[in-house]
């Protein structure tokens, strides 16, 4: 059996092919989302490559119907080839090779997890989150200098950025330590969605409220937030 992949809008769909005495393309959606085509040996990759993208609305559907129906993806994870992450609006396959220089990198659609031992979960597990929280807090703070800019001149403080798990907010200001704490998960989101919360609780500093104030000064500075905001809620926090 092997394994291919083909594009379909933003989105890259994986595919396990099997060569079967069958007269028709057959494709099946697993419960564990994985999927599986089979097709007799004298149709050309090609054609089943477009077959696969052509059915790319209904496998997506199916995909986020078994989506409710899986683990808990932060307890769950065994961080092995196939398992996907989703880093600054994308989302990456995780490859795991073995080597004796322990890292990760990414390139067009993965994160590669070189690693001494496969099995070693804790190990895996341990790179993997140092590697986010470090990206976390590289694009973070480069979101911040972004969105002080539109700020400076109207005497609010330059905070410090602090990173940690929440499970309520994306983030959130705290005003006399001249701090704003971050989601973790926001690394998940694209940059332009890390803007708007780095921005919103900048604001927080001049409006301490969600009252008219804080919205018409949000709106000046950024017209589309509640585009980004949107994007946020319905997009990113279903993957949470």
């Amino acid at each position: 059996m092997s394994k291919y992949m083909v594009s379909y809008g933003e989105k890259e769909i994986s595919f396990e092919l099997k060569r079967k005495n069958v007269k028709n393309i057959n494709l099946n959606i697993r419960p564990d989302m994985s999927i599986a085509v089979s097709a007799n040996e004298d149709v050309s990759l090609d054609i089943i490559k477009e077959f696969v993208q052509e059915k790319g609305s209904w496998i997506c559907k199916n995909i986020n119907y078994f989506k409710k129906f899986q683990p808990d993806e932060k307890n769950g994870r065994e961080y092995v080839s196939g398992e996907s992450f989703k880093y600054l609006g994308r989302q990456y396959r995780l490859r795991v090779r073995e080597s004796e220089v322990e890292t990760i990198k990414y390139f067009r659609g993965f994160i590669y997890l070189y690693v001494k031992d496969r099995n070693d979960l804790r190990k895996k597990e341990k790179l993997v989150n140092n590697w986010f929280n470090e990206k976390a807090a590289l694009h973070f703070n480069e979101s911040l200098d972004r969105m002080y800019k539109l700020v400076k001149n109207y005497d609010l403080p330059k905070p410090e950025i602090k990173i940690r798990e929440m499970r309520a907010r994306w983030g959130s200001c705290h005003r006399e330590d001249k701090i704003i704490v971050l989601n973790s998960d926001l690394i998940k989101a694209p940059k332009y969605c890390i803007d708007y919360v780095v921005l919103h609780e900048l604001i927080h500093f001049k409006y301490k409220n969600h009252d008219h104030r804080f919205y018409i000064f949000l709106t000046s500075l950024m017209p589309d937030w509640e585009k980004r905001k949107k994007i946020l809620d319905e997009e990113i926090i279903k993957d949470l």
